[in-house]
């Protein structure tokens, strides 16, 4: 499959020219990567291309890498029935910056969209109905950041004087801690002092 990869591949690569900048096949999978501004031209062909019909598409989702200058990867999962291939397009896109919406080509993308909004915070401009899809209306942040703190910001409990469900700032409730997590038998194997030896000196 990986030879019919290549060769796929390379078609794209010399038909859409300038605006894929690279295509791979790595761990047996056709990845094609592109810049946003060449996104909607790429996936257009990808869908209506007689070689490729990739007419279903299966997922898209964020990567994280704040270390990068560009910080997230937007990946697309296709599918084509016809030819039973898969492809992975890959869009690096900076913090601030904004992705094409490829809504009018798939519209189950809206959904996906929605949900690479609320959990990584990218853009998607031209979305007819960006907004949170996992978190709640007032939720502070994008929690698969990975600059997001894994206790999060708030808190959400039900107040029973009240009657209504409040938010709060997370509060740890005890010190974090330093346990011993070593097991007698595992601390019989090696020759060293537990805790409790001098007892029986």
């Amino acid at each position: 499959m990986s030879t019919v990869y290549r060769e796929l591949g390379d078609f794209i690569a010399a038909t859409q020219g300038p605006a894929v900048d690279a295509v791979d096949v790595k761990l047996g999978e056709l990845m094609v990567t592109c810049a946003p501004a060449n996104l909607v031209k790429v996936m257009r062909f990808l869908r209506s291309d007689s070689n490729c019909r990739f007419e279903m598409l299966v997922d898209i989702c964020g990567v994280d890498y704040p270390e990068r200058e560009q910080r997230f990867d937007v990946v697309y999962n296709l599918l084509s029935l016809k030819h039973n291939y898969r492809v992975r397009v890959k869009v690096p896109v900076d913090e601030d910056a904004s992705v094409p919406s490829v809504v009018e080509l798939w519209p189950v993308a809206g959904w996906f969209e929605r949900e690479a909004y609320d959990l990584y915070g990218i853009f998607f401009e031209g979305n007819p109905d960006l907004r949170r899809i996992l978190t709640d209306y007032g939720f502070e942040g994008h929690p698969f950041r990975k600059d997001f703190p894994l206790t999060g910001y708030v808190e959400v409990r039900y107040d029973v004087t009240q009657k209504r469900v409040v938010y709060e700032p997370v509060k740890l409730r005890q010190e974090f801690r330093t346990f011993d997590f070593e097991s007698p038998w595992e601390g019989m194997l090696h020759p060293r002092r537990l805790p409790g030896d001098e007892k029986a000196s």
